[in-house]
């Protein structure tokens, strides 16, 4: 299968890679990297066996490298407005779109402009970190939860869903899309924010009483909020539990908001933050601390632009 990998960060460049690896015919849309790659490859250094890719297609447009059966996008969330930009040039009449960005509303904006027919996203449950140019650092887990924006059966979901599996990502399709994103969220808003505002890694967060039980109470918030979006089947409490559970097992890591902050980036508050803070007031629901971690974290963004 031809495939574009459209945001070439940690997440774009690992599940890139391993799709290569996989034997299909991948290109990387590059900016950084883009010297280092065509010059020496992709190494990656992962938990499950390190390897490194000698010839990786890169390329610095997408109009070089043409329509594709398959674009995966890996992109910030702040540069979903480069989206008709990026992905046109690589849009044919069958091509299909996956999004495997953080947060809410990236599918449907893509639907916005490509039509939903086309459009399916996928939640990632990834550990992964740039290195210098041309590396990047798989740090644990990788799986991805992938289904259809506009569910009409489980065909094509099995069918990209095996592609990803033969590759050696395990990727499992499911029918409630929302949902696998509220799960990511539970995760992705304590542990991405509180690291970001604290600049501390998780495990740091764990060992703390205090902050593991702001932790588990932001979680309550987002998993009583989820249920009022008209999941297929509710999320229970326990939930929050594997999702620090599963926390404990990656040592002292730092998620990507984290890290952003560190290098003085721009955070992705409003995919993350704002549009699930939307979806309460919708249904009259609060979350006070997740309003709280919201206002910190967008007080520290602005003193850094």
């Amino acid at each position: 299968m031809r495939i574009a990998v459209v945001g070439a960060g940690a997440l774009g460049l690992y599940y890139g890679a391993m799709l290569q690896k996989g034997g299909n015919d991948v290109h990387f849309l590059l900016r950084r990297d883009y010297e280092a790659m065509t010059a020496k490859g992709l190494a990656v250094y992962s938990v499950n066996g390190d390897f490194h890719l000698p010839h990786v297609n890169g390329y610095r447009t997408s109009e070089e490298i043409g329509t594709v059966d398959l674009v995966v996008v890996g992109l910030k969330t702040f540069a979903n407005h480069l989206y008709r930009q990026l992905i046109a040039p690589l849009v044919g009449e069958t091509t299909i779109i996956i999004t495997l960005q953080n947060g809410l509303g990236n599918e449907e904006a893509l639907a916005g402009i490509f039509g939903a027919e086309r459009v399916m996203g996928g939640v990632a449950f990834l550990c992964s970190n740039r290195g210098e140019t041309g590396v990047v650092h798989h740090l644990g887990a990788g799986r991805i939860l992938l289904g259809e924006l506009c569910y009409c059966g489980m065909e094509r979901v099995e069918r990209i869903a095996g592609l990803f599996c033969a590759a050696g990502v395990e990727c499992r399709g499911v029918t409630d899309l929302k949902k696998a994103r509220w799960e990511k969220l539970i995760w992705n808003i304590p542990f991405n924010g509180i690291c970001a505002l604290l600049l501390k890694p998780v495990d740091v967060l764990l060992r703390h009483d205090g902050i593991r039980a702001q932790v588990r109470a932001i979680m309550a918030e987002l998993i009583e909020t989820a249920n009022a979006q008209g999941l297929t089947v509710p999320m229970q409490q326990s939930f929050a539990d594997s999702m620090i559970r599963f926390t404990e097992t990656l040592g002292a890591y730092k998620p990507s908001m984290q890290i952003d902050r560190e290098e003085g980036r721009q955070l992705e508050l409003e995919a993350i933050f704002d549009k699930p803070l939307a979806a309460a007031r919708e249904n009259g629901l609060a979350m006070p601390r997740v309003e709280e971690l919201h206002a910190l974290l967008d007080l520290v963004s602005s003193e850094k632009s």
